[in-house]
C-alpha cells in the first residue's frame, strides 16, 4: 500500500514539474493585461463556463484565424474572442491561442478578464459582452526605437498607406477584414505595412475602428520611429521599415459581366450611348442612396451611444451601478417568445406592454416602445433616470432598459392584475372593487403621489396620472406608472411651465392645459378626477345621468352641492351603509382637489392626512374647473368652458385651441397661445 502512494506521488511530481518546464520554455507574450474585474472562484459557474470555452478554443477557429463565443447568463457569463494576423497559416495560429491561453492562465490567475497575445495572435475572455461591441479601445501601443529619417514626410506617406490598407479591409468579407502592403517613403525608405479587423464587424464599424486608432497616434510614442503599432480588441495596425509579414491571396469579387447582346459582343455606338447614359443616372442615384443609410446608421449609433452613456453616469443608488440596468435584446426577446401576441399585456400610448419569463424565472413586463409612438429620445431617457432611483410600494419598479437599433424597450416588474381602469371601467370585474379595495386604492396612490413631490431625492411632477396608468398587484395594491412625461425639480422648486404640453385630457388642471402651467397641484387635480372615477366607477367623460350625459366633475359638484351625492356613487356601493360616511367624505376630498383655483387645492400631504383622519374637519370646497350648468351630448367635447366668468372671446380662442381633445388621447406635443 505503502508502494502504491509512494509511486503515485512520484507520478504527481513529475507530472507537475513537467508541465512547469512546459510552461517555462514558452516564450514570453508580447504584451498581456490582467483586467479589473475582479477574481472568480474555484468550482464557480463562472469559471466552468470559462474553462468550456478555452478547453475547446484552438479547435474551433476558422481557416481564417478568428472565433468568438459567449457562454452563460448574467454574472456567469463567459465570453471570449480571438484573432490570428491575417498571414498565419491555420496550424501556426492554433499553436499560437494555445500558448497565448497557458500564458494568460499563469500570468493572471482566477482573472476574470484577461488580454494578450504574441504578434501573430491575440485573445481576451472576460465576464463582460465582446460580441457585439464594436468600440475601438486602446490596449497597447509598441513601436520600434530607431527613428524615421525625416519624420515629418515619412508620417505621411505612412498615412496615406494606412488609410489606403483601411479602406481594403474594411471591404473585407464576413470570413477576413486584413489588408497589408508598402510604399517607398523618404530617402529611400520602405515602409511595410498590415491592418486588420474582427471579421464579425460591419464594413463601417471596421472603418471606424482603424480611424480611431489611427486617431491615437499623437499619443503613441511610436510616433516618428521606423516602426510602431497600436493594438485593440477589435482591430490593430502596424508599420515597420523592412517586410514582418506574408502576402497572402486574398478571395476576389467575382468579375463584372460586360453588358452586351450575348457574352460575346460588348454594345458600341448608340447601345454604347444608352449604356453610358443608364449609368450617369443610375451611379449617382445610387450612391446618394447609399449616401443617405451610412448617415442614418451614424446617426442611429451615436444617438444610442449617447442614451447609454447618459444614463449610465446617473447614479442610481450606493450599492448598484447603471450598467446592470442593460439587458440584451436577445434576452428579451426569448423571454418574450419574440413579442407573440399571446403574451401581448396591452397597448400603451407608446407602444405595447409584454408579459416575459427571464431564464431564472422571474416574470418581467416588457414595454416596447414604438418608432412614431411619439415617445422619443427624451422620453425614453426620462423614464429610465426617474424610475430607476424611484423606490416606493406604490411605484411600479423598473428592472431594466434595452437599446438595440430602433429597438428601445423598458423593463418592469410584472404586476399580474393589469391596470385600473381594466377593472374600474368593466361592469363584471368592478364587483371585485368593494369598499375596502377602493379604498386602499385611492390612499395608495396618495401615498405614492406625495412620495413623488415631497420624499423622494427630487421633487417629481408626473403629469399623467390616470386610470390606465395605475397597475394593481396580486394583493390589489395600486402602483403608479410610466413616467415618460415626468418633470424633475429641484426641492425648493415649486412650479414651472412649458410650451410642451403632454398628457391626457380630462386629467389635465386647467392652468396646465390652457398655458402650460404645472406644479404639485397639477398632479393634485388629476388625483382627483381619478378619485371621483373610482367612487363613480364611471369615467371623467361620458358619464351617463339618466337619457343624458355629463361630464363627471359637473354632475359630482352638482349633487354634493345640492346634498344629493348618493346619485352620484357607484351602485355597487350603495348598499354598504356603514360605509356611506367614508365615502362621502372622499368625494369632499376629492372636489377639494379639482377646485379651478390653484391655491385653493390642497397639497398631496393634506390629502393623505384628510383620508387617515377622520376627525380632521375638511374646508368648503368651491367650484370645480371645467363646471357646466347643463347637460351636453356625447358627440360634444369635454372641456366646454374654463371659467363661467371669462369673456366670450376668451371662449372661443379656447375652444379652438383644446375643442377637438379627448379623455384616453395622450399628448405628446401641444403648443398654447
Amino acid at each position: 500500500m505503502a508502494m502504491a502512494i509512494h509511486k503515485w506521488l512520484l507520478y504527481l511530481f513529475f507530472h507537475i514539474h513537467l508541465h512547469v518546464l512546459i510552461l517555462a520554455q514558452l516564450p514570453d507574450l508580447r504584451y498581456g493585461e490582467c483586467g479589473h474585474n475582479g477574481n472568480y472562484t474555484e468550482n464557480s459557474t463562472y469559471k466552468n463556463n470559462l474553462n468550456t470555452l478555452l478547453t475547446s478554443l484552438s479547435s474551433r477557429i476558422d481557416k481564417y484565424g478568428f472565433y468568438n463565443a459567449s457562454i452563460g447568463q448574467n454574472g456567469d457569463r463567459a465570453s471570449v474572442i480571438v484573432l490570428c494576423r491575417g498571414d498565419v497559416e491555420l496550424e501556426e495560429c492554433r499553436n499560437c491561442v494555445n500558448n497565448v491561453v497557458q500564458k494568460l492562465g499563469q500570468l493572471c490567475p482566477n482573472q476574470k478578464e484577461v488580454f494578450g497575445g504574441y504578434d501573430g495572435c491575440m485573445l481576451q475572455y472576460s465576464n463582460r459582452s465582446i460580441i457585439g461591441t464594436a468600440s475601438f479601445f486602446v490596449r497597447y501601443y509598441l513601436w520600434n526605437p530607431a527613428n524615421a529619417s525625416n519624420p515629418e514626410e515619412f508620417n505621411q506617406e505612412l498615412r496615406k498607406l494606412l488609410e489606403n490598407l483601411r479602406d481594403r479591409a474594411a471591404e473585407g468579407g464576413p470570413l477576413r477584414k486584413y489588408a497589408s502592403g508598402n510604399v517607398s517613403g523618404p530617402d529611400f525608405q520602405s515602409i511595410y505595412a498590415l491592418v486588420q479587423c474582427t471579421p464579425d464587424l460591419s464594413r463601417l464599424d471596421c472603418f471606424d475602428c482603424l480611424t480611431d486608432a489611427y486617431g491615437n497616434m499623437p499619443d503613441c510614442p511610436c510616433k516618428g520611429k521606423r516602426g510602431g503599432r497600436i493594438i485593440g480588441v477589435r482591430c490593430n495596425f502596424r508599420y515597420e521599415s523592412s517586410r514582418f509579414f506574408e502576402d497572402v491571396v486574398l478571395e476576389a469579387p467575382p468579375p463584372a459581366v460586360p453588358i452586351g447582346r450575348d457574352d460575346k459582343i460588348v454594345p458600341t455606338g448608340k447601345d454604347d450611348k444608352a449604356a453610358r447614359t443608364i449609368i450617369i443616372i443610375v451611379v449617382p442615384t445610387v450612391t446618394i442612396v447609399v449616401l443617405i443609410i451610412c448617415i442614418s446608421v451614424i446617426l442611429m449609433r451615436r444617438r444610442k451611444k449617447k442614451l447609454v452613456n447618459e444614463i449610465q453616469r446617473t447614479p442610481v443608488d450606493d450599492t448598484s451601478i447603471a450598467e446592470s440596468l442593460q439587458y440584451d435584446f436577445s434576452a428579451i426577446r426569448a423571454a418574450t417568445d419574440d413579442f407573440s401576441d399571446a403574451n401581448k399585456l396591452g397597448q400603451g400610448g407608446f407602444g405595447p406592454v409584454y408579459k416575459g419569463k427571464l431564464q431564472n424565472g422571474q416574470e418581467i413586463a416588457v414595454k416596447r416602445l414604438s418608432a412614431d409612438s411619439g415617445q422619443g429620445d427624451l422620453e425614453f431617457k426620462n423614464e429610465v433616470l426617474l424610475v430607476a432611483r424611484l423606490q416606493h410600494r406604490n411605484l411600479v419598479r423598473l428592472m431594466g432598459f434595452c437599446l438595440d437599433g430602433t429597438e428601445r424597450l423598458l423593463v418592469y416588474e410584472f404586476v399580474p392584475n393589469a391596470s385600473l381602469d381594466h377593472f374600474l371601467f368593466d361592469s363584471v370585474k368592478r364587483r371585485q372593487l368593494d369598499w375596502e379595495r377602493r379604498s386602499k386604492i385611492i390612499g395608495g396612490i396618495a401615498k405614492g403621489i406625495l412620495y413623488l413631490h415631497e420624499d423622494s431625492r427630487l421633487r417629481i411632477i408626473h403629469r399623467d396620472l390616470k386610470a390606465s396608468n395605475v397597475l394593481l398587484d396580486a394583493e390589489m395594491n395600486p402602483k403608479i406608472s410610466d413616467f415618460g412625461m415626468a418633470r424633475l425639480f429641484e426641492l425648493d422648486e415649486t412650479q414651472g411651465s412649458t410650451n410642451r404640453i403632454v398628457g391626457t385630457y380630462g386629467y389635465m388642471a386647467p392652468e396646465y392645459a390652457m398655458h402650460g402651467q404645472f406644479s404639485v397641484k397639477s398632479d393634485v387635480f388629476s388625483f382627483g378626477v381619478l378619485v371621483l372615477e373610482i367612487l363613480s366607477g364611471q369615467k371623467n367623460t361620458c358619464f351617463r345621468s339618466g337619457e343624458s350625459v355629463e361630464d363627471l366633475l359637473s354632475y359630482a359638484w352638482s349633487n354634493w352641492h345640492t346634498g344629493t351625492a348618493m346619485n352620484f356613487i357607484d351602485p355597487m356601493l350603495r348598499g354598504s351603509t356603514g360605509v356611506i360616511r367614508d365615502i362621502m367624505r372622499s368625494i369632499h376630498i376629492a372636489l377639494l382637489c379639482v377646485q379651478e383655483n390653484v391655491a385653493d387645492r390642497p397639497t398631496m400631504a393634506a390629502v393623505v392626512l384628510m383620508l387617515s383622519s377622520l376627525s380632521l374637519s375638511l374646508p368648503m370646497p368651491s367650484g370645480p374647473a371645467y363646471y357646466t350648468h347643463s347637460n351636453i351630448i356625447s358627440e360634444m367635447p369635454l372641456i366646454q368652458e374654463y371659467n363661467t366668468r371669462m369673456s366670450d372671446s376668451s371662449e372661443l380662442a379656447k375652444s379652438k385651441s383644446i375643442g377637438s381633445s379627448r379623455n384616453e388621447a395622450s399628448i405628446s406635443e401641444l403648443y398654447p397661445r
